[in-house]
């Protein structure tokens, strides 16, 4: 197996055109490409070479003659490669080995505390990566990358997380840095909402070009596609929904000069507040949810409410970003029907026609490896992009 710091030296040589062609899985002669990328024989033979060297393509059978030597297909190898995915939450961990494809080879989860300190959680999941590593039988070569997701901003550009409110210790921590040490791979990190939002467009609506995920937990964040591609802004802030001021609305249950944010309004810590008001013990969000499951009365009406003061701010975005999918995952909407039904409630009764004429509104189809999967494909998007950036694949 050619090393990957071999990729550095493809730079600008077009041979990501055609990997981004062959990674749909389809096994295509050198004809087949020529056809239907337009590059000369001479050109698609020297790229196609240099991805067998690089043991990213290989041999995948004949294609059926027209006379002659049937010619040969080739295709793209996903279990060439790996790559190491790590999802940091408040309370949890969960590490993931994935091929090129995003397949998930091995993974485990374990408790802990994210205020413990870059330091301590960060050991912990380069010697999880570590131990996987070593029990998958890879060797180091085989790693492309290091895909990180953490709960709270981060400016992606540096993968360090900027005033993160619930990470303490953590502000501007250089966490590819430190990750370097263990790993001499590629280390790019993004905000926990964002990484789901990759991780759903990728496994459960590939076709959606325009795609917003909204994570409804602890807090309220959303992960925006658009065109195909995850939107990060200027800085890596975009999608910051948690922090929008609410506009109050007719349907509203609060007082017309209640200028709260989304989160202290509509978030799992302040839906707990509201039924600690009405004398029920609610502290948390899996409070919320347990109640919901019980049928607690005051926790559906609630949650319900939450639901359409979430949908009076996506009726916003509906109108501004015209998506064609909005995902709502987050622990508060696994508890059932009733948040979805009043995001729905207020988006379709407050966005214009046109934007809401296809629009569908439905709940995350991931499950608790959604993170680790979509920290995965950040690396492999950017490893294996289209525009040749192969000198992510360097230190």
């Amino acid at each position: 197996m050619v090393e990957l710091s071999r990729l550095a030296s493809t730079r600008g040589s077009g041979v990501g055109e055609i990997l981004h062609l062959l990674r749909d899985g389809v096994p295509r002669t050198r004809s087949e490409i020529m056809e239907i990328t337009g590059l000369s024989r001479s050109t698609v033979s020297a790229r196609v070479d240099t991805l067998i060297s690089l043991g990213l393509v290989g041999p995948a059978g004949e294609a059926a003659s027209s006379g002659g030597r049937p010619p040969a297909r080739i295709a793209f190898l996903p279990s060439s490669r790996i790559v190491l995915a790590i999802d940091l939450g408040a309370t949890h961990g969960t590490v993931a080995i994935t091929d090129l494809a995003g397949t998930l080879l091995d993974h485990t989860t374990s408790q802990l505390d994210i205020a413990a300190g870059p330091e301590a959680v960060l050991e912990w999941a380069a010697t999880t990566g570590r131990q996987l590593l070593e029990a998958g039988g890879r060797p180091a070569t085989d790693l492309v990358g290091v895909g990180v997701g953490v709960p709270g901003p981060v400016e992606h550009s540096t993968g360090r997380p900027v005033n993160p409110p619930i990470m303490p210790g953590w502000d501007r921590f250089d966490v590819p840095a430190r990750l370097r040490r263990t790993f001499d791979v590629p280390v790019l990190v993004d905000n926990d909402v964002n990484i789901l939002a990759l991780g759903e467009h990728a496994t459960a609506w590939p076709d959606a070009d325009d795609l917003v995920f909204v994570k409804v937990s602890t807090g309220i964040g959303a992960g925006v596609v658009a065109g195909g591609a995850l939107q990060r802004g200027a800085q890596g802030s975009a999608g910051d929904l948690g922090h929008v001021h609410v506009p109050w609305h007719p349907d509203s249950t609060r007082a017309s000069d209640d200028d709260r944010d989304l989160e202290g309004i509509a978030s799992g810590p302040a839906i707990a507040a509201l039924l600690r008001e009405r004398g029920i013990d609610a502290h948390s969000s899996a409070d919320v949810v347990a109640l919901v499951r019980q049928g607690n009365r005051e926790a559906l009406a609630l949650v319900r409410e939450a639901g359409r003061e979430i949908g009076a701010v996506l009726a916003s975005v509906v109108n501004l970003l015209n998506p064609s999918v909005i995902v709502v995952g987050g622990s508060i909407s696994r508890a059932g029907e009733q948040l979805i039904a009043g995001v729905r409630e207020t988006v379709y009764r407050r966005s214009i026609p046109l934007a809401t004429q296809h629009l569908s509104i439905v709940q995350s189809r991931s499950n608790e490896t959604a993170g680790v999967t979509g920290a995965a494909i950040m690396v492999i998007q950017a490893v294996l992009s289209t525009s040749d950036a192969w000198d992510l694949a360097g230190p």
